[in-house]
């Protein structure tokens, strides 16, 4: 199936030229109880992107180098057995609440609540069936110069212990070189919301004997949230300055992410903590992270409204998962870059807030931008 699914992506780049392609519908699996599963290709004649309705994910991104030459820069499988076997969140939407809740606890308006604990004493991206480990509808597809497909779903009242039925949409268009993805969310009654996608990504091709450790990264951030060691916020904002965290000035990943001298690093194994880029969600999208690649000359942007940015470099990919491939996805094959509020804000004031109230719309937008390289 592997090289049938690659086969077609690239086919309807040559076929699209200089033009943009009708959304391609196909279907992508059968669920254990009879739902099919779809993908739906995007292309504009330079990138091309498959979206499937399992946690509504970005499957595959094929962008040239250089060169011209195309490769899909995204992990993730060939089929639907390998996310339903072990998911490891490979370009889906996460929520309700992206990141983590300390010991899946939080209290609303007077109300205590509990969550699925499922990251050590924690919970993680929304629980143990998360919006990851749900079917999407398509609700439309558009062709033109920014083809565009939008999902959604319902979260009803109670759902991994939230409160509120809450209905959300993803939105992923081809826009100028780059993913625009615009996420929403309302509710019936108060509740929690925050929203990200989980995309890992690697310039050099997802699989790529070298990983991504020689990615060049910029975050502009002066602070970022030290964590305990279970991955929960101490609540302090710590300056970067001195600090294996400073990616200000474009540094490769792989230069400090095993630098046991730091105790950050040898909580998180690597990189696994948020960067914060201002304290508010913005009017617009502003840039969060900047990655390069230098062999390919691949470049990705990461834009959003969002005050954080989860950088997390794929340390605990442990070579127990075969991907698009055929390779083993092996620690340090691939970055992943989640704007968001920061983790536990539910149960820290001075974070901000995730509520989400009746009559109000949440709203994540995030662009993949992948500019023109020389």
């Amino acid at each position: 199936m592997r090289k049938t699914m690659m086969a077609g992506a690239l086919a309807v780049v040559m076929a699209s030229g200089a033009t943009a392609a009708t959304p391609e519908r196909k279907p992508f699996g059968t669920l254990p109880d009879g739902r099919a599963v779809e993908a739906i290709t995007l292309s504009d004649g330079r990138l091309t992107v498959r979206i499937i309705t399992w946690g509504a994910g970005i499957q595959s991104v094929l962008v040239p180098d250089r060169a011209g030459k195309l490769v899909d820069v995204a992990l993730g499988y060939d089929d639907l057995a390998g996310y339903l076997a072990k998911s490891e969140y490979f370009g889906v939407v996460v929520g309700r609440v992206a990141n983590r809740i300390a010991g899946g606890k939080f209290t609303l308006d007077g109300k205590a609540y509990r969550v699925p604990v499922n990251n050590g004493p924690n919970s993680l991206h929304g629980g143990t069936e998360g919006f990851d480990k749900k079917l999407w509808r398509v609700l439309s597809t558009t062709g033109g110069d920014s083809p565009s497909v939008t999902l959604g779903m319902t979260s009803p009242d109670g759902d991994q212990g939230y409160p509120g039925t809450v209905t959300v949409t993803a939105r992923y268009a081809l826009d100028g070189g780059a993913i625009a993805i615009d996420y929403t969310a309302t509710t019936d009654k108060p509740t929690l919301v925050n929203l990200s996608n989980h995309a890992y990504w690697n310039l050099a091709g997802e699989g790529s004997p070298g990983g991504a450790m020689g990615h060049v990264l910029t975050i502009p951030a002066d602070t970022f949230n030290p964590t305990d060691a279970t991955a929960i916020p101490t609540g302090e904002f710590r300056s970067v300055a001195g600090t294996p965290f400073d990616f200000r000035k474009p540094t490769p990943v792989g230069a400090r992410v095993r630098d046991a001298g730091d105790e950050q690093i040898r909580f998180g194994k690597g990189y696994d903590h948020n960067w914060v880029i201002d304290r508010k969600v913005a009017a617009a999208p502003r840039l969060v992270a900047r990655v390069e690649e230098p062999v390919s000359g691949r470049v990705l942007e990461v834009l959003s409204n969002q005050p954080g940015v989860q950088f997390y470099s794929g340390n605990f990919l442990d070579a127990s998962v075969v991907g698009k491939s055929g390779r083993l996805y092996r620690q340090g094959d691939a970055v992943v870059l989640e704007p968001q509020m920061f983790p536990d804000t539910p149960n820290r004031p001075a974070f901000g807030s995730v509520r989400l109230d009746p009559g109000q719309t949440y709203r994540n937008t995030i662009l993949f931008r992948f500019p023109m390289v020389k």
